[in-house]
């Protein structure tokens, strides 16, 4: 199967941008690849001029946020580290049934679509992140100059800006490859989101296998 894999511009963010940059980006992806009937709710971000949509469905927000608490987590774990990039992946698949041996299991999964989302976390004193299922966020921690502060916040918005564009980009030129509406339940094609750091050996090998698979990652700029 072919599997169409998108690489999302790098972002540069601080701690208490994580949440709201993923959500952004992960409901946004998904409300592209929403099945059937949806109802769409319209987000304003609070720390940039930016409106995304969500599918509206109440589970598919707690899934994200549960998924975003994971990688918040993880970026803890290595307070000491200068600055971390950390890949977010998408992978959305097809699940098919295949003939049990010794060695794989009666299930597989075929992969159609990834996105990876990559963040370059700064590394600056943390402040709370917070846990909070609603958009509310808290204030910038730093004690950066706000002219600075002002400046990285714009520059931060336009890039966020762009991976929206890219996106829509992406789901309107790539169509082929999308599978048949499954004849399941939920707004969603089946979907997973993993997490790895560029220094991860096990995410090497598994760029360097879907490398194999897929060839070169589609960019667009």
């Amino acid at each position: 199967m072919n599997c169409e894999v998108c690489q999302l511009k790098e972002l540069d963010v601080e701690h208490f941008e994580i949440r709201e940059v993923l959500r952004c980006i992960l409901h946004t992806i998904l409300f592209h690849r929403a099945l059937g009937l949806v109802r769409p709710k319209d987000i304003d971000l609070e720390l940039f001029e930016i409106t995304y949509v969500q599918c509206g469905d109440v589970e598919l927000e707690r899934k994200i946020d549960e998924k975003i608490d994971q990688f918040i987590d993880r970026v803890e774990k290595h307070p000491n580290k200068k600055n971390q990039v950390i890949i977010i992946c998408l992978s959305f698949y097809e699940v098919k049934n295949k003939q049990a041996t010794w060695f794989t299991n009666k299930v597989e999964r075929l992969h159609w679509e990834q996105w990876y989302i990559n963040l370059n976390v700064a590394q600056h004193p943390k402040g709370h992140l917070g846990k909070s299922h609603s958009s509310k966020v808290v204030v910038d921690p730093g004690d950066i100059a706000t002219e600075a502060r002002s400046a990285r916040r714009g520059a931060l918005e336009s890039s966020l800006r762009d991976v929206l564009f890219q996106i829509i980009r992406f789901v309107n030129e790539k169509k082929d490859h999308v599978p048949p509406i499954p004849n399941l339940e939920g707004v969603s094609f089946p979907y997973e989101i993993t997490i790895s750091s560029s220094s991860d050996s096990a995410f090497g090998m598994d760029m360097f296998k879907r490398m194999l698979q897929t060839g070169h990652p589609t960019m667009l700029s």
